[in-house]
C-alpha cells in the first residue's frame, strides 16, 4: 500500500511505475484503490466507471480495466456531496454526513472486489491510498484503513514534493 502525506504527491503515477514494471519483468498485477475521490472518470469495457488513475494504472498492467480496480468511486457534486458509484454502478448521491454513514456497508463491497481481482491469479495488487495515516480528518470509517488494517497490508509513505517557486 502507497500512502502520501497529502492529496497530489504522486501517489497514482508511483504505482502506475511500479506497475508496468513489474508487468515487463512477466508479473501478473492489478491496481487497486478502494475508494477515490474524482471528477474524472473512465468507462470500463462493461460500461462501468472508475476513477481515471485506476484506468492508467489497468494500462500500465497491459490489462483490461475492472470496475473491481476501484469499487468505490465518489464524483463530487456539490462542496458538501458526491455522486456515489459502487462497482462501476451509480447508487445515489449523498452529503459528507450521509456517506459516513454508508461507509460501513461499503467495506463489503470493497472487500468482493479485492477477492475478485485476487482470484484472477495476480502476483501483486498495488494499492494507492489517498491520505496519510496520519490525517485526522478521515478518523473513524475510512475505507482504505479498514481494508488495510482487516488485510495487515505492508505500506509504503510517499511524501510530498516541494514547491519550487
Amino acid at each position: 500500500m502507497f500512502q502520501g502525506t497529502g492529496s497530489d504527491v504522486g501517489k497514482s503515477l508511483i504505482v502506475a511505475g511500479l506497475c508496468r514494471a513489474f508487468a515487463n519483468r512477466g508479473l501478473v498485477v492489478r491496481p487497486f484503490k478502494p475508494q477515490n475521490m474524482s471528477n474524472n472518470a473512465a468507462v470500463t469495457a462493461d460500461g462501468g466507471e472508475i476513477g481515471r488513475a485506476q484506468a492508467l494504472q489497468a494500462r500500465a498492467c497491459r490489462v483490461a480495466q475492472s470496475v473491481h480496480m476501484n469499487p468505490v468511486l465518489l464524483k463530487p457534486q456539490s462542496d458538501i456531496g458526491s455522486q456515489v458509484v459502487v462497482q462501476g454502478r451509480v447508487i445515489g448521491n449523498a452529503k459528507a454526513r450521509d456517506y459516513q454513514g454508508m461507509k460501513p456497508g461499503l467495506l463489503a463491497a470493497v472487500l468482493e472486489s479485492f477477492a475478485r481481482l485476487k482470484s484472477g491469479g495476480a502476483d501483486r495488487r498495488h494499492r494507492p491510498r489517498r491520505r496519510h495515516r496520519a490525517d485526522r480528518r478521515h478518523e473513524g470509517g475510512d475505507l482504505a484503513r479498514g481494508f488495510r488494517d482487516g488485510g495487515r497490508l505492508p505500506r509504503q509513505q510517499v511524501p510530498r514534493r516541494r514547491q519550487t517557486v
